[in-house]
């Protein structure tokens, strides 16, 4: 059973292109399917029935596993059915007749621009100093995942044409625009590095982590005196809401972040809302005060 795991993996890994993220992210759900399964005595994948699911799901809920979580561990396993079904090991897929569970929608967290500005207000002429204010205005101006971030080359910069090369999800590559605050803040920080390849570098002129990302968005936040907790996807968020405030072009936003699907990019639309329910209890003379 464990064979046909790992062949799944492979497809994903060489046929369908999935990040190494997500090949990890189906290799721990499936495993942990297979470990109940064999509890369960089973010997073979076509002894899998939806009951065995129904109480592979129970156990999950008894064990404290969110909604969303459960939903992604029955998105992978029917994933790798349909796999089996399609290599001939299955005659049918048992998990499409399961019901995935309900989850409330959770609104991400963004940021007022305002404190956007507080974030980027420079304290130094180091290069450090430089590169920290370049990273927070190319998240935010490009709107990138931090993993996006961290692979940016010198190379993916084009100053001129005013956008990025970025490597999304997938290995997918799109062109997003870069503003002109943006651009000043990657030139000044460019004058104080030389022989790298990669955008942004630590002290050891090696391409900076995610972890250090993570780290300078939160220090710059707790500096600035933001009192909620800073992160770097919070960028994110702020530039899509904000764009889309502006814009009001839900299709623009879905390019500019990168979503395969347009229903990720209809959050922002909750956020929109929220803020216009802001500024209208603040000014509208008929709003509650």
């Amino acid at each position: 059973m464990d064979k046909h795991i790992i062949d799944f993996i492979q497809y994903l890994k060489v046929e369908r292109n999935y990040a190494e993220n997500t090949q990890l992210a189906y290799l721990r759900d499936l495993n942990k399917l297979l470990i109940f399964s064999q509890n369960k005595h089973l010997d073979s994948w076509e002894n899998l029935t939806i009951e065995h699911l129904n109480l592979f799901v129970m156990s999950l809920r008894h064990g404290g596993i969110s909604g969303r979580t459960i939903r992604r561990y029955l998105s992978s396993i029917k994933g790798f059915l349909y796999y089996l079904v399609d290599q001939d090991v299955l005659q049918k897929n048992c998990a499409l007749g399961i019901h995935t569970p309900k989850i409330n929608t959770k609104l991400p967290k963004t940021l007022d621009y305002e404190n956007l500005l507080q974030m980027i207000a420079p304290k130094s002429n180091h290069w450090t100093e430089l590169r920290d204010i370049a990273i927070v205005e190319v998240i935010y101006s490009c709107g990138l995942r931090v993993s996006e971030l961290v692979n940016l080359d010198i190379a993916d910069i084009d100053m001129d044409k005013g956008f990025i090369i970025v490597s999304g999800k997938g290995s997918k590559m799109r062109h997003t625009p870069i503003g002109d605050s943006a651009k000043q803040s990657i030139s000044t920080y460019l004058q104080k590095i030389e022989n790298s390849k990669a955008l942004f570098i630590n002290n050891n002129n090696e391409r900076i982590s995610t972890r250090t990302i993570q780290n300078i968005i939160k220090k710059r936040a707790v500096s600035a005196g933001i009192k909620i907790n800073v992160y770097p996807h919070m960028l994110r968020h702020a530039a899509a809401t904000h764009f889309l405030q502006s814009s009001h072009d839900l299709r623009s936003v879905q390019e500019f972040l990168g979503h395969k699907s347009i229903k990720s990019t209809q959050v922002y639309t909750h956020l929109d809302f929220l803020e216009l329910s802001k500024v209208y209890d603040k000014c509208h003379p008929r709003a509650k005060k």
